[in-house]
């Protein structure tokens, strides 16, 4: 049981890896910097206003299961806002295991800053896109 275990936890890093991987970009070599050092040289004076991005236009890249991104569609189509247990039962999961299947996913959604948690009265949370 515990090798089973094991290859489980491995797949499912493997799969965060894969979607990490992803994004990131290639290798810097030595050649490649040394290449890039006299380019950077000879234009010593750079124009500050061209180089500040415009807020609005910032891209955010990050790394998300195939569960987080498929919780995020759910939740992205809902624009009014949706409950943990809807989002579930969207997915396609059994009635009692809803809310605590989508759980998970939206807690990280929500520490990435793709999702906002209103809290409504007494123990009711819906979950709305930014």
């Amino acid at each position: 049981m515990r090798i089973s275990h094991k290859r489980k936890v491995q797949l499912k890093l493997q799969k965060r890896i894969k979607a990490a991987t992803a994004v990131t970009q290639k290798p810097v070599t030595k050649a490649a910097v040394k290449q890039a050092a006299p380019v950077a040289a000879a234009k010593p004076q750079v124009d500050v206003k061209k180089t500040e991005a415009p807020a609005g236009n910032v891209a955010v890249t990050v790394s998300l299961t195939p569960k987080q991104q498929q919780v995020l569609g759910i939740v992205a189509n809902n624009a009014e806002g949706i409950n943990p247990k809807s989002i579930g039962l969207e997915a396609g999961q059994e009635d009692s295991k809803a809310a605590s299947w989508a759980t998970g996913a939206l807690k990280k959604l929500v520490e990435e800053g793709l999702v906002e948690r209103i809290q409504l009265a007494g123990n009711k949370v819906v979950y709305k896109t930014l």
